[in-house]
């Protein structure tokens, strides 16, 4: 039993001699590449054996000649260990390699191209990780293209809209100033008009801009939507009897939501008076809301004649106003994206679609909890 002690001590001291050995040298290869990480873990699990048998083979006075046969064995040993690890290692670093290529490539904006040739588990595992970064951030340029696409045409439109009545604000100005102007209290009349339509514009710009930035601030209280629609049917009245159009509110029915009365009182009125002004003269604006299977859905049906298909996905879009509608008083475009982003913002979600003679515009919130 005491040999046996003795043998395993010094074992374990020759074995542990080089394994402090070989931690020292990869601290020093640290930065190195891993195919001499691998050389050296190799050579220590070697060496350590090595050690172990030169020790015990001191410790029990082993022959010369057994001591060279035990050496010999060891070296062949150690001869097939490193040349395993530099194979391991140049493949693993050819690997590493392939994959770095590809990464930079899609960091350069292309898509990631995972590379063929087989690798390890943890290399595999990589590659699909990086797979589905570069499907991320390729979706992510793709909705920057788009925001910055909006974002150009709400400029120039905007730029468009202000023109016109600043340059009229101008002229009356002047005509005013002059002493010209046939009808003062009409001019003045005019003015406080494109004042208020200004206004009007900027305010609708400082909301977007909240919602784009996710600083929207929401009071949620529980309310029914038929007080809502009413007092907004209220509100668009004067303009619906100026266009001619009729008003219907019958479908409402008396379904409770928790929204932000304030932003949900300007969806609907946003929704009513783009349907107001898009419908003819003796045309009909018909409110309906109801429970449905996906929560509480408004809905808003207009004689508009229908939306082109192609234009369908973009009415939601910031600056839209369609093909027939680029001068004023249509506005700058931004109603609908208002409506989109502050029904986002309560969790909803809303949509278009055409039905015979005209369009339907819907908007689902989530049922409240009971």
């Amino acid at each position: 039993m005491r040999d046996t002690l003795l043998i395993a001590l010094y074992a374990f001291l020759g074995a542990a001699s080089s394994g402090l050995l070989g931690a020292a040298v990869l601290r020093l290869l640290r930065r190195r590449s891993l195919t001499a990480s691998l050389a050296v873990v190799s050579g220590v699990g070697v060496f350590a054996m090595l050690a172990g048998t030169m020790a015990v083979a001191w410790a029990m006075f082993l022959s010369p000649h057994d001591l060279r046969v035990v050496t010999m064995v060891v070296a062949m040993a150690a001869v097939v260990s490193l040349a395993s690890a530099l194979l391991l290692g140049r493949r693993v670093v050819a690997r590493s390699r392939e994959l770095a290529y590809a990464a930079r490539n899609f960091g350069d904006g292309d898509a990631f191209a995972a590379p063929a040739a087989p690798a390890t588990a943890e290399l595999d595992a990589l590659s699909r990780e990086l797979a589905a970064t570069s499907a991320r951030l390729a979706a992510s340029r793709d909705r920057e293209r788009a925001l910055e696409a909006s974002r150009r045409e709400l400029v120039a439109w905007i730029s468009h809209d202000l023109r016109t009545p600043l340059a009229g604000l101008r002229a009356m100005s002047e005509a005013l100033e002059d002493g010209v102007a046939a009808d003062p209290a009409r001019y003045l009349r005019q003015i406080r008009t494109e004042v208020e339509r200004l206004n009007g514009m900027v305010g609708d710009l400082f909301e977007l801009s909240r919602i784009h930035a996710g600083t929207l601030p929401l009071s949620p209280t529980r309310m029914s939507l038929y007080d809502l629609v009413g007092d907004a049917l209220a509100g668009v009245g004067p303009l619906a009897r100026e266009h001619g159009v009729r008003l219907v509110g019958d479908g409402v029915r008396p379904v409770p939501v928790e929204v932000d009365g304030r932003e949900m009182s300007r969806v609907i009125a946003n929704l009513l008076v783009n349907a107001i002004r898009r419908t003819p003269a003796d045309g009909t604006v018909a409110v309906a809301a109801r429970r449905g299977p996906e929560g509480v859905v408004l809905s808003v049906t207009d004689g508009c004649g229908g939306i082109p298909e192609e234009d369908l996905p973009r009415v939601f879009d910031t600056g839209w106003r369609g093909t027939d509608a680029r001068t004023p008083p249509a506005g700058a475009g931004l109603g609908l994206a208002i409506v989109r982003g502050i029904v986002e913002a309560h969790q909803g979600r809303a949509s278009v679609r055409n039905i015979p003679g005209g369009c339907r515009f819907e908007v689902t919130l989530p049922a409240p909890a009971s």
